[in-house]
């Protein structure tokens, strides 16, 4: 009897791993990812409209988790802290999947939670959206918030899809 039951256990763990492993492959998600030459390409458009319109800027582009991927101050961006602004502002438009002018509606409609340490809602930011999914976002400062959004929005339309 004692070597009936072992039998029958080493035959349950034998088959344990293909119980698992039955699982279909598709159950597993997929995450597209901002890699840094779609970064460089949505900055190069953000750099061109800059320049084409003469309102150079400060730019910042991050992945869907907020962190830098690059940063560009062009020649004659008018805000010293222009970096910080465009790093925050793509920060808070990546971790939100919103532009950035969403929050800074809410908080100028009276939604004071919606002020936050470490996330900037001012105007200037849009999400970068690769195959239905946010994978990051472009944060402009130049010399005014409807410049930083039209700025953002051109740079954003080079690579949606």
């Amino acid at each position: 009897m004692l070597v009936k039951s072992l039998v029958l256990a080493l035959a349950g763990l034998y088959t344990l791993p293909a119980a698992f492993a039955a699982e279909p492959p598709s159950s597993i998600a997929h995450k597209a990812i901002l890699n840094l030459a779609v970064a460089q390409q949505v900055a190069a458009t953000a750099r061109q409209v800059a320049t084409d319109k003469g309102w150079p800027c400060a730019l910042a582009i991050v992945d869907d988790g907020g962190w830098p991927i690059l940063t560009i101050r062009m020649d004659g961006a008018p805000v010293v802290a222009g970096i910080e602004l465009a790093q925050g502002k793509a920060r808070t438009s990546a971790l939100f999947k919103r532009p950035s002018a969403d929050l800074e509606n809410a908080i100028n409609g009276g939604r004071q939670a919606a002020i936050t340490a470490g996330l900037l809602m001012m105007k200037g930011a849009q999400p970068i959206i690769l195959d239905g999914q946010v994978v990051g976002a472009i944060g402009i400062s130049a010399d005014t918030p409807a410049h930083d959004d039209e700025i953002a929005l051109a740079a954003v339309g080079s690579v949606q899809r």
